[in-house]
Protein backbone atom coordinates (compact mmCIF):
# COMPACT_ATOMS: atom_id res chain seq x y z
CA UNK A 1 0.00 0.00 0.00
CA UNK A 2 1.07 3.56 -0.59
CA UNK A 3 2.40 5.66 2.25
CA UNK A 4 0.79 8.92 3.29
CA UNK A 5 3.69 10.78 1.71
CA UNK A 6 3.12 9.00 -1.60
CA UNK A 7 -0.51 10.10 -1.51
CA UNK A 8 0.67 13.70 -1.84
CA UNK A 9 2.79 12.83 -4.85
CA UNK A 10 -0.18 11.26 -6.57
CA UNK A 11 -2.39 14.26 -5.79
CA UNK A 12 0.14 16.65 -7.27
CA UNK A 13 1.14 14.53 -10.24
CA UNK A 14 -2.25 13.29 -11.36
CA UNK A 15 -4.70 15.90 -10.11
CA UNK A 16 -5.74 16.93 -13.62
CA UNK A 17 -7.75 13.74 -13.99
CA UNK A 18 -10.23 15.35 -11.62
CA UNK A 19 -10.04 18.74 -13.30
CA UNK A 20 -10.73 17.22 -16.72
CA UNK A 21 -13.70 15.27 -15.43
CA UNK A 22 -15.16 18.37 -13.84
CA UNK A 23 -14.85 20.44 -17.01
CA UNK A 24 -16.08 17.87 -19.53
CA UNK A 25 -18.93 16.67 -17.35
CA UNK A 26 -18.37 13.04 -18.34
CA UNK A 27 -21.21 10.93 -19.70
CA UNK A 28 -24.53 10.78 -17.96
CA UNK A 29 -26.09 7.57 -16.66
CA UNK A 30 -28.21 5.48 -19.00
CA UNK A 31 -31.41 4.38 -17.29
CA UNK A 32 -31.27 0.87 -15.88
CA UNK A 33 -33.77 -1.84 -16.77
CA UNK A 34 -36.58 -1.91 -14.21
CA UNK A 35 -36.91 -4.98 -12.04
CA UNK A 36 -37.34 -5.98 -8.43
CA UNK A 37 -34.66 -7.55 -6.29
CA UNK A 38 -35.43 -11.17 -5.34
CA UNK A 39 -37.79 -11.07 -2.36
CA UNK A 40 -35.99 -13.96 -0.67
CA UNK A 41 -32.80 -11.90 -0.63
CA UNK A 42 -34.19 -8.48 0.24
CA UNK A 43 -31.24 -6.27 1.24
CA UNK A 44 -32.61 -5.43 4.66
CA UNK A 45 -32.68 -9.13 5.60
CA UNK A 46 -29.09 -9.84 4.58
CA UNK A 47 -26.71 -10.49 7.47
CA UNK A 48 -23.74 -8.22 7.92
CA UNK A 49 -20.22 -9.67 7.64
CA UNK A 50 -19.64 -9.76 11.39
CA UNK A 51 -22.90 -11.50 12.29
CA UNK A 52 -22.45 -15.06 13.56
CA UNK A 53 -23.25 -17.67 10.95
CA UNK A 54 -22.72 -15.43 7.91
CA UNK A 55 -20.49 -17.13 5.36
CA UNK A 56 -18.46 -15.00 2.99
CA UNK A 57 -17.72 -15.96 -0.59
CA UNK A 58 -14.08 -16.61 -1.44
CA UNK A 59 -14.23 -14.51 -4.59
CA UNK A 60 -16.15 -11.39 -5.71
CA UNK A 61 -16.17 -9.12 -8.77
CA UNK A 62 -15.71 -5.35 -8.96
CA UNK A 63 -16.45 -3.10 -11.91
CA UNK A 64 -14.97 0.37 -11.62
CA UNK A 65 -15.45 3.54 -13.61
CA UNK A 66 -12.27 5.65 -14.10
CA UNK A 67 -12.51 7.58 -10.83
CA UNK A 68 -8.99 8.96 -10.50
CA UNK A 69 -6.46 6.14 -10.28
CA UNK A 70 -9.21 3.59 -9.60
CA UNK A 71 -9.14 3.36 -13.36
CA UNK A 72 -5.47 2.33 -13.25
CA UNK A 73 -4.96 -1.43 -13.10
CA UNK A 74 -1.64 -1.31 -11.24
CA UNK A 75 -3.04 0.92 -8.51
CA UNK A 76 -6.22 -1.12 -8.06
CA UNK A 77 -4.25 -4.37 -8.00
CA UNK A 78 -2.12 -3.07 -5.12
CA UNK A 79 -5.35 -2.43 -3.18
CA UNK A 80 -7.11 -5.68 -4.02
CA UNK A 81 -3.95 -7.73 -3.37
CA UNK A 82 -3.66 -6.19 0.09
CA UNK A 83 -7.35 -6.86 0.75
CA UNK A 84 -6.96 -10.48 -0.33
CA UNK A 85 -3.92 -10.90 1.90
CA UNK A 86 -5.90 -9.61 4.89
CA UNK A 87 -9.18 -11.43 4.27
CA UNK A 88 -8.56 -14.31 1.87
CA UNK A 89 -11.23 -12.92 -0.47
CA UNK A 90 -10.12 -12.62 -4.10
CA UNK A 91 -11.38 -9.63 -6.11
CA UNK A 92 -11.65 -9.82 -9.91
CA UNK A 93 -11.73 -6.33 -11.41
CA UNK A 94 -13.11 -5.06 -14.70
CA UNK A 95 -12.54 -1.48 -15.88
CA UNK A 96 -15.35 0.58 -17.39
CA UNK A 97 -15.34 3.89 -19.23
CA UNK A 98 -18.00 6.53 -19.65
CA UNK A 99 -18.53 5.76 -23.32
CA UNK A 100 -20.15 2.35 -22.94
CA UNK A 101 -19.91 1.54 -19.24
CA UNK A 102 -23.60 2.09 -18.53
CA UNK A 103 -24.66 -0.06 -21.46
CA UNK A 104 -22.38 -2.82 -20.25
CA UNK A 105 -23.78 -2.70 -16.71
CA UNK A 106 -27.40 -2.56 -17.89
CA UNK A 107 -26.85 -5.48 -20.25
CA UNK A 108 -25.30 -7.46 -17.41
CA UNK A 109 -28.27 -6.65 -15.15
CA UNK A 110 -30.69 -7.91 -17.78
CA UNK A 111 -28.67 -11.09 -18.22
CA UNK A 112 -28.27 -11.61 -14.47
CA UNK A 113 -24.46 -11.52 -14.53
CA UNK A 114 -23.82 -8.08 -13.03
CA UNK A 115 -20.77 -7.62 -10.79
CA UNK A 116 -20.92 -7.82 -7.02
CA UNK A 117 -19.47 -4.32 -6.58
CA UNK A 118 -19.42 -1.16 -8.65
CA UNK A 119 -17.56 2.12 -8.06
CA UNK A 120 -19.28 5.32 -9.21
CA UNK A 121 -21.53 8.13 -7.95
CA UNK A 122 -25.07 8.57 -6.60
CA UNK A 123 -26.38 9.53 -10.05
CA UNK A 124 -25.96 5.89 -11.01
CA UNK A 125 -25.94 3.90 -7.78
CA UNK A 126 -28.78 5.67 -5.96
CA UNK A 127 -30.92 7.48 -8.54
CA UNK A 128 -30.59 4.86 -11.28
CA UNK A 129 -29.75 1.29 -10.30
CA UNK A 130 -30.86 1.71 -6.71
CA UNK A 131 -34.15 3.32 -7.74
CA UNK A 132 -34.76 0.33 -10.02
CA UNK A 133 -34.27 -2.19 -7.17
CA UNK A 134 -30.94 -3.61 -8.32
CA UNK A 135 -28.82 -2.59 -5.32
CA UNK A 136 -28.33 -3.83 -1.75
CA UNK A 137 -29.26 -1.50 1.10
CA UNK A 138 -26.01 -0.73 2.94
CA UNK A 139 -27.55 1.06 5.91
CA UNK A 140 -26.32 -1.65 8.26
CA UNK A 141 -22.72 -0.61 7.49
CA UNK A 142 -23.29 2.92 8.80
CA UNK A 143 -22.81 2.92 12.57
CA UNK A 144 -22.99 5.91 14.93
CA UNK A 145 -19.27 6.60 14.58
CA UNK A 146 -19.56 6.69 10.79
CA UNK A 147 -22.44 9.14 11.03
CA UNK A 148 -20.26 11.48 13.08
CA UNK A 149 -17.18 11.10 10.86
CA UNK A 150 -18.77 11.32 7.42
CA UNK A 151 -19.43 14.80 6.07
CA UNK A 152 -23.16 15.57 5.66
CA UNK A 153 -23.18 15.96 1.86
CA UNK A 154 -21.97 12.43 1.01
CA UNK A 155 -24.18 10.90 3.70
CA UNK A 156 -27.28 12.59 2.34
CA UNK A 157 -26.52 11.90 -1.31
CA UNK A 158 -25.99 8.18 -0.79
CA UNK A 159 -29.31 7.56 0.98
CA UNK A 160 -32.64 7.72 -0.85
CA UNK A 161 -35.89 9.20 0.41
CA UNK A 162 -36.92 5.84 1.87
CA UNK A 163 -33.77 5.74 4.00
CA UNK A 164 -31.99 3.06 1.98
CA UNK A 165 -28.28 3.53 1.47
CA UNK A 166 -27.30 2.31 -1.99
CA UNK A 167 -23.80 3.77 -2.01
CA UNK A 168 -21.08 3.77 0.64
CA UNK A 169 -18.99 6.89 -0.09
CA UNK A 170 -15.21 6.90 -0.43
CA UNK A 171 -14.22 10.27 -1.89
CA UNK A 172 -15.52 13.63 -3.03
CA UNK A 173 -14.60 17.04 -4.37
CA UNK A 174 -16.17 20.47 -4.24
CA UNK A 175 -16.35 22.95 -7.11
CA UNK A 176 -15.77 26.66 -6.65
CA UNK A 177 -14.75 29.76 -8.61
CA UNK A 178 -11.51 31.71 -8.89
CA UNK A 179 -10.26 35.27 -9.29
CA UNK A 180 -7.05 36.89 -10.58
CA UNK A 181 -5.48 38.63 -7.60
CA UNK A 182 -3.32 41.11 -9.54
CA UNK A 183 -6.24 42.08 -11.81
CA UNK A 184 -8.42 42.73 -8.77
CA UNK A 185 -5.64 44.80 -7.20
CA UNK A 186 -5.21 46.86 -10.36
CA UNK A 187 -8.94 47.63 -10.41
CA UNK A 188 -9.05 48.29 -6.66
CA UNK A 189 -11.57 45.44 -6.43
CA UNK A 190 -9.77 43.30 -3.87
CA UNK A 191 -11.48 45.35 -1.17
CA UNK A 192 -14.71 43.53 -2.03
CA UNK A 193 -13.32 40.08 -1.21
CA UNK A 194 -12.99 38.36 2.17
CA UNK A 195 -9.71 36.55 1.50
CA UNK A 196 -9.54 34.99 4.94
CA UNK A 197 -12.82 33.11 4.53
CA UNK A 198 -12.81 32.92 0.71
CA UNK A 199 -16.26 34.56 0.63
CA UNK A 200 -17.97 37.73 -0.66
CA UNK A 201 -21.45 39.18 -0.82
CA UNK A 202 -23.44 39.45 -4.03
CA UNK A 203 -23.38 43.23 -3.65
CA UNK A 204 -19.59 43.18 -3.44
CA UNK A 205 -19.39 40.76 -6.37
CA UNK A 206 -21.34 43.29 -8.45
CA UNK A 207 -19.06 46.11 -7.28
CA UNK A 208 -16.00 44.05 -8.16
CA UNK A 209 -17.31 43.22 -11.66
CA UNK A 210 -18.09 46.91 -12.28
CA UNK A 211 -14.66 47.99 -11.04
CA UNK A 212 -12.91 45.42 -13.22
CA UNK A 213 -14.96 46.40 -16.27
CA UNK A 214 -14.29 50.10 -15.71
CA UNK A 215 -10.55 49.41 -15.41
CA UNK A 216 -10.07 46.88 -18.22
CA UNK A 217 -12.91 47.96 -20.51
CA UNK A 218 -13.94 44.47 -21.50
CA UNK A 219 -15.75 41.32 -20.34
CA UNK A 220 -14.25 39.99 -17.12
CA UNK A 221 -16.43 36.90 -16.57
CA UNK A 222 -18.41 34.58 -18.86
CA UNK A 223 -21.63 32.63 -18.35
CA UNK A 224 -20.46 29.94 -20.78
CA UNK A 225 -23.21 27.88 -22.42
CA UNK A 226 -21.81 26.07 -25.45
CA UNK A 227 -22.64 22.72 -23.84
CA UNK A 228 -23.08 20.90 -20.56
CA UNK A 229 -19.40 20.52 -19.63
CA UNK A 230 -18.55 22.34 -16.41
CA UNK A 231 -22.13 23.53 -15.99
CA UNK A 232 -21.78 23.13 -12.24
CA UNK A 233 -20.05 26.52 -12.31
CA UNK A 234 -23.00 28.41 -13.76
CA UNK A 235 -25.54 26.43 -11.71
CA UNK A 236 -23.89 27.19 -8.39
CA UNK A 237 -23.27 30.83 -9.28
CA UNK A 238 -26.96 31.41 -10.00
CA UNK A 239 -28.49 29.61 -7.04
CA UNK A 240 -26.05 31.10 -4.52
CA UNK A 241 -26.33 34.76 -5.51
CA UNK A 242 -29.72 35.29 -3.85
CA UNK A 243 -30.32 32.00 -2.03
CA UNK A 244 -32.26 30.13 -4.71
CA UNK A 245 -32.44 26.38 -5.24
CA UNK A 246 -31.92 24.08 -8.20
CA UNK A 247 -34.55 21.49 -7.20
CA UNK A 248 -37.14 21.07 -4.48
CA UNK A 249 -36.17 19.27 -1.28
CA UNK A 250 -37.06 15.76 -2.44
CA UNK A 251 -35.38 16.19 -5.86
CA UNK A 252 -38.60 15.64 -7.80
CA UNK A 253 -38.95 19.05 -9.48
CA UNK A 254 -36.68 21.77 -10.89
CA UNK A 255 -37.02 25.20 -9.27
CA UNK A 256 -35.11 27.36 -11.73
CA UNK A 257 -38.05 29.76 -11.99
CA UNK A 258 -37.77 30.68 -8.32
CA UNK A 259 -37.88 34.49 -8.05
CA UNK A 260 -34.45 34.42 -6.38
CA UNK A 261 -32.92 32.61 -9.36
CA UNK A 262 -34.64 34.90 -11.86
CA UNK A 263 -33.11 37.86 -10.01
CA UNK A 264 -29.67 36.23 -10.33
CA UNK A 265 -30.09 35.51 -14.06
CA UNK A 266 -31.18 39.10 -14.62
CA UNK A 267 -28.39 40.60 -12.51
CA UNK A 268 -25.76 38.68 -14.47
CA UNK A 269 -27.35 39.72 -17.77
CA UNK A 270 -27.40 43.39 -16.78
CA UNK A 271 -23.73 43.53 -15.75
CA UNK A 272 -21.54 45.00 -18.51
CA UNK A 273 -18.59 42.92 -17.33
CA UNK A 274 -20.43 39.59 -17.58
CA UNK A 275 -21.43 37.98 -20.87
CA UNK A 276 -23.73 35.05 -21.64
CA UNK A 277 -21.68 33.46 -24.42
CA UNK A 278 -22.94 30.48 -26.45
CA UNK A 279 -19.59 30.17 -28.22
CA UNK A 280 -17.64 29.46 -25.02
CA UNK A 281 -17.29 26.09 -23.27
CA UNK A 282 -16.14 25.63 -19.68
CA UNK A 283 -12.71 24.59 -20.96
CA UNK A 284 -12.56 27.78 -23.06
CA UNK A 285 -13.44 29.84 -19.99
CA UNK A 286 -10.65 28.24 -17.97
CA UNK A 287 -8.16 28.82 -20.78
CA UNK A 288 -9.15 32.48 -21.14
CA UNK A 289 -8.86 32.96 -17.38
CA UNK A 290 -5.47 31.25 -17.33
CA UNK A 291 -4.30 33.50 -20.16
CA UNK A 292 -5.42 36.61 -18.27
CA UNK A 293 -8.19 37.54 -20.72
CA UNK A 294 -10.90 36.89 -18.12
CA UNK A 295 -10.41 38.07 -14.55
CA UNK A 296 -12.60 35.42 -12.90
CA UNK A 297 -13.56 31.82 -13.62
CA UNK A 298 -16.79 30.13 -12.55
CA UNK A 299 -15.54 26.61 -13.38
CA UNK A 300 -12.80 25.84 -10.86
CA UNK A 301 -11.67 23.15 -8.42
CA UNK A 302 -8.66 21.91 -6.47
CA UNK A 303 -7.15 20.15 -9.48
CA UNK A 304 -7.15 23.37 -11.49
CA UNK A 305 -5.65 25.26 -8.56
CA UNK A 306 -2.78 22.79 -8.30
CA UNK A 307 -2.01 22.87 -12.00
CA UNK A 308 -3.96 25.57 -13.89
CA UNK A 309 -4.79 24.59 -17.46
CA UNK A 310 -2.52 21.53 -17.06
CA UNK A 311 0.36 23.78 -18.09
CA UNK A 312 2.84 22.87 -15.34
CA UNK A 313 3.68 26.54 -14.76
CA UNK A 314 3.24 26.45 -11.01
CA UNK A 315 0.49 26.06 -8.46
CA UNK A 316 -2.16 28.79 -8.54
CA UNK A 317 -0.51 30.88 -11.29
CA UNK A 318 -1.73 32.27 -14.61
CA UNK A 319 0.43 32.17 -17.74
CA UNK A 320 1.70 35.66 -16.85
CA UNK A 321 2.49 34.68 -13.27
CA UNK A 322 -0.53 36.29 -11.63
CA UNK A 323 -1.87 34.66 -8.47
CA UNK A 324 -5.10 32.66 -8.68
CA UNK A 325 -7.32 32.78 -5.58
CA UNK A 326 -10.01 30.13 -5.25
CA UNK A 327 -13.29 31.49 -3.89
CA UNK A 328 -16.80 30.56 -2.88
CA UNK A 329 -19.56 31.88 -5.12
CA UNK A 330 -21.06 35.16 -3.84
CA UNK A 331 -24.06 35.02 -1.50
CA UNK A 332 -26.50 37.76 -0.54
CA UNK A 333 -25.21 38.06 3.04
CA UNK A 334 -21.58 37.27 2.27
CA UNK A 335 -21.57 33.95 4.10
CA UNK A 336 -20.07 30.78 2.66
CA UNK A 337 -21.90 29.52 -0.41
CA UNK A 338 -23.26 26.01 -0.88
CA UNK A 339 -20.63 24.49 -3.11
CA UNK A 340 -21.49 21.99 -5.80
CA UNK A 341 -19.45 18.83 -6.00
CA UNK A 342 -18.98 15.20 -6.85
CA UNK A 343 -19.21 12.07 -4.70
CA UNK A 344 -17.95 8.57 -5.49
CA UNK A 345 -18.23 5.27 -3.65
CA UNK A 346 -19.25 1.62 -3.81
CA UNK A 347 -22.55 -0.12 -4.30
CA UNK A 348 -23.43 -3.81 -4.22
CA UNK A 349 -25.69 -5.43 -6.80
CA UNK A 350 -28.23 -7.76 -5.26
CA UNK A 351 -27.74 -11.08 -7.05
CA UNK A 352 -29.55 -13.10 -4.39
CA UNK A 353 -26.38 -14.59 -2.86
CA UNK A 354 -25.92 -13.67 0.82
CA UNK A 355 -22.32 -14.95 0.91
CA UNK A 356 -21.26 -12.71 -1.98
CA UNK A 357 -23.06 -9.73 -0.44
CA UNK A 358 -21.27 -10.35 2.85
CA UNK A 359 -17.87 -10.53 1.12
CA UNK A 360 -18.62 -7.36 -0.84
CA UNK A 361 -19.54 -5.56 2.39
CA UNK A 362 -16.25 -6.70 3.87
CA UNK A 363 -14.46 -5.09 0.93
CA UNK A 364 -16.36 -1.82 1.36
CA UNK A 365 -15.53 -1.60 5.06
CA UNK A 366 -11.87 -2.43 4.39
CA UNK A 367 -11.53 0.25 1.70
CA UNK A 368 -13.84 2.96 3.06
CA UNK A 369 -13.80 2.53 6.84
CA UNK A 370 -10.45 1.25 8.11
CA UNK A 371 -6.82 2.21 8.50
CA UNK A 372 -6.48 1.54 4.76
CA UNK A 373 -8.93 4.26 3.72
CA UNK A 374 -6.41 7.10 3.49
CA UNK A 375 -4.43 5.07 0.94
CA UNK A 376 -7.51 4.13 -1.09
CA UNK A 377 -8.77 7.66 -1.75
CA UNK A 378 -8.04 8.25 -5.47
CA UNK A 379 -5.61 10.87 -6.69
CA UNK A 380 -6.92 14.42 -6.90
CA UNK A 381 -9.96 13.64 -4.73
CA UNK A 382 -10.66 14.13 -1.03
CA UNK A 383 -11.81 11.79 1.76
CA UNK A 384 -15.49 11.99 2.68
CA UNK A 385 -14.63 11.84 6.39
CA UNK A 386 -13.68 14.69 8.67
CA UNK A 387 -11.40 12.23 10.46
CA UNK A 388 -10.00 8.87 9.43
CA UNK A 389 -12.03 5.72 9.82
CA UNK A 390 -13.06 5.15 13.43
CA UNK A 391 -11.03 8.17 14.51
CA UNK A 392 -7.71 6.46 13.78
CA UNK A 393 -5.99 9.65 12.63
CA UNK A 394 -6.63 13.13 11.31
CA UNK A 395 -7.29 12.87 7.58
CA UNK A 396 -6.53 16.54 7.05
CA UNK A 397 -2.90 15.46 7.34
CA UNK A 398 -3.14 13.14 4.34
CA UNK A 399 -1.21 15.82 2.47
CA UNK A 400 1.21 18.51 3.60
CA UNK A 401 0.33 20.80 0.70
CA UNK A 402 -1.11 23.94 2.30
CA UNK A 403 -3.61 24.65 -0.48
CA UNK A 404 -4.96 21.09 -0.54
CA UNK A 405 -5.20 21.06 3.23
CA UNK A 406 -7.14 24.35 3.24
CA UNK A 407 -9.42 23.07 0.50
CA UNK A 408 -10.12 19.93 2.52
CA UNK A 409 -10.68 21.70 5.82
CA UNK A 410 -12.47 24.87 4.62
CA UNK A 411 -14.15 24.16 1.29
CA UNK A 412 -15.27 20.52 1.53
CA UNK A 413 -17.59 21.05 4.53
CA UNK A 414 -19.37 23.78 2.54
CA UNK A 415 -20.66 21.38 -0.09
CA UNK A 416 -24.41 21.77 -0.50
CA UNK A 417 -27.33 19.69 -1.69
CA UNK A 418 -26.43 16.92 -4.12
CA UNK A 419 -29.37 17.55 -6.42
CA UNK A 420 -27.82 15.53 -9.28
CA UNK A 421 -29.82 12.51 -8.07
CA UNK A 422 -33.00 13.95 -9.63
CA UNK A 423 -34.40 11.68 -12.41
CA UNK A 424 -33.42 12.57 -15.97
CA UNK A 425 -30.17 14.33 -15.12
CA UNK A 426 -28.69 14.09 -18.64
CA UNK A 427 -31.68 15.80 -20.27
CA UNK A 428 -31.89 18.36 -17.48
CA UNK A 429 -28.34 19.52 -18.18
CA UNK A 430 -29.22 20.07 -21.85
CA UNK A 431 -32.19 22.23 -20.89
CA UNK A 432 -29.97 24.28 -18.57
CA UNK A 433 -27.44 25.40 -21.15
CA UNK A 434 -30.17 25.85 -23.76
CA UNK A 435 -31.92 28.23 -21.36
CA UNK A 436 -28.70 30.18 -20.82
CA UNK A 437 -28.30 30.50 -24.58
CA UNK A 438 -31.84 31.86 -24.85
CA UNK A 439 -31.10 34.51 -22.22
CA UNK A 440 -27.89 35.47 -24.00
CA UNK A 441 -29.75 35.74 -27.31
CA UNK A 442 -32.04 38.37 -25.85
CA UNK A 443 -35.11 36.38 -24.80
CA UNK A 444 -36.58 38.15 -21.72
CA UNK A 445 -35.19 36.44 -18.64
CA UNK A 446 -38.53 35.44 -17.10
CA UNK A 447 -39.72 34.02 -20.42
CA UNK A 448 -36.50 32.06 -21.04
CA UNK A 449 -36.41 30.68 -17.49
CA UNK A 450 -40.10 29.69 -17.56
CA UNK A 451 -39.58 27.87 -20.85
CA UNK A 452 -36.42 26.14 -19.62
CA UNK A 453 -37.95 25.08 -16.31
CA UNK A 454 -41.02 23.63 -18.00
CA UNK A 455 -38.89 21.68 -20.48
CA UNK A 456 -36.59 20.36 -17.75
CA UNK A 457 -39.49 19.26 -15.55
CA UNK A 458 -40.94 17.39 -18.53
CA UNK A 459 -37.64 15.48 -18.63
CA UNK A 460 -37.95 14.68 -14.93
CA UNK A 461 -41.52 13.44 -15.35
CA UNK A 462 -40.57 11.24 -18.30
CA UNK A 463 -37.67 9.72 -16.36
CA UNK A 464 -39.59 9.17 -13.11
Amino acid sequence: MKTIRKALALVLALCMVLALAACTGGTEPTKAPESKAPESQAPEETKTPDEPGTEMAEEITLWTYPVGNWGDEANVKSITDAFTADTGIKVTVEYLDYTNGDDKVNTAITAGNQPDLVLEGPERLVANWGANNHMVDLSDLLDDTDKKELLPAPQNACVNDAGKMYEYPLCMTAHCMAINKQAFEAADALQYVDLENRTWSTENFIKAVNALYDHFGDTVGVVYCNGQGGDQGTRELVINMYGGTFTNADHSKLTWDDAKNIKAFQTLYDLDGIAYDASVTASDEIAKFYQGVLKMAFCWNSGQQLNPNAADTGEGKTVTGDDIIFMCQPTEDGSASRLGGGIWGFGIFDKGDASRIAAAKEFIKWVCDSEHTVDCVPNGFFPVRSTAADGASDLSAFTDNAMVKEYFEVMLPRMGDYYQVIPGWAGIRTEWWTMLQDIGAGTPVEEAVAKGTTAANAVVEAAS
